[in-house]
């Protein structure tokens, strides 16, 4: 297995994508479709065959109002699957979605996860990022998010002075306190559907550019999202070729990870990217 400093120099050199495993049964796309041993295996060797290098298991839905659960619980939903996947599938790089500090270590210290990934930049639960520090051998996704996944749409929680100042300030408050805990190795997500309207998430989509100031990876995570099917008029079912056409923004506009629940689809939109830039110093 890629030590964790070779894996992170990968994610810094080059854009890739993230495939989405949700073993969950409310989250917003995909609810109820992984619970059951065969699927979750079925979902997982998809994830990598389509060519995704990580795999981003979760076991809390953080869709606008879930409801919330129980640490156990989520400890319940996500243990059996990274032991079925691991054991299937040694070699595949994990990410697992929690804002838990708890349930990041078990992971971290038992089943060698390379990846956190915290909706909440720290914000739900104050011992993350001392516990990010005391594991150093992983890799810290840092995502912007006011409020908790139930109440992060109310209405106070998306009124900024400017969304992209407010976010861009976040990142530096947070990025100095991790690197004060000698915390480095930081991917850094804005947040996209996360206490933000759909004007906001455009303006933040419009403005990403700006956050490669920090000189991390960013990974942009928009598939299929409330920004999607709300300026169509749809279902987040009918949203894959609106996803593609934000990742392709998001990559132009500096991303390095394209985070989703239709891998085949972004690694082909990685491929073209990646030609129409070689193309521009050929």
């Amino acid at each position: 297995m890629q030590t964790i400093e070779n894996l992170f120099t990968k994610i810094c050199e080059k854009p890739l994508v993230i495939g989405i495993l949700n073993v969950t049964p409310d989250s917003f796309f995909d609810g109820g479709k992984y619970t059951k041993k065969a699927k979750i295996l079925q979902r997982a060797e998809q994830i990598l065959a389509e060519g995704a290098k990580i795999i981003d298991i979760g076991g809390y839905s953080s869709r606008p109002s879930a409801t919330d659960i129980s640490e156990k619980e989520e400890f319940d939903r996500l243990k059996p699957a990274v032991e079925l996947i691991q054991k299937h599938f040694p070699d595949a790089i994990f990410s697992v979605d929690t804002f838990r500090a708890n349930i990041a270590k078990f992971f971290v210290e038992n089943y060698g996860v390379q990846i956190i990934n915290d909706i909440s930049g720290g914000t739900l639960d104050e011992t993350m990022f001392d516990t990010i520090s005391r594991l150093k051998n992983v890799i810290y996704v840092l995502m912007h998010l006011r409020g908790t996944p139930k109440t992060m749409q109310n209405s106070e929680n998306t009124i900024y002075n400017n969304v992209t100042n407010d976010v861009f300030g976040f990142f530096e408050k947070k990025i100095s306190e991790l690197n004060l805990l000698n915390i480095n190795k930081i991917i850094i997500d804005l947040g996209f559907g996360f206490a933000k309207t759909t004007e906001q998430n455009f303006e933040l989509l419009r403005n990403l550019s700006k956050f490669t100031t920090f000189g991390l990876p960013i990974l942009a995570g928009m598939s299929r999202k409330t920004m999607l099917w709300e300026t169509l008029q749809c279902e987040p079912k009918d949203c894959l070729n609106a996803t593609t056409v934000v990742n392709t923004m998001a990559l132009l506009n500096g991303a390095k990870i394209l985070r989703v629940h239709d891998v085949k689809e972004a690694v082909e939109c990685v491929r073209i990217y990646q030609e129409y830039e070689q193309s521009r110093y050929s």
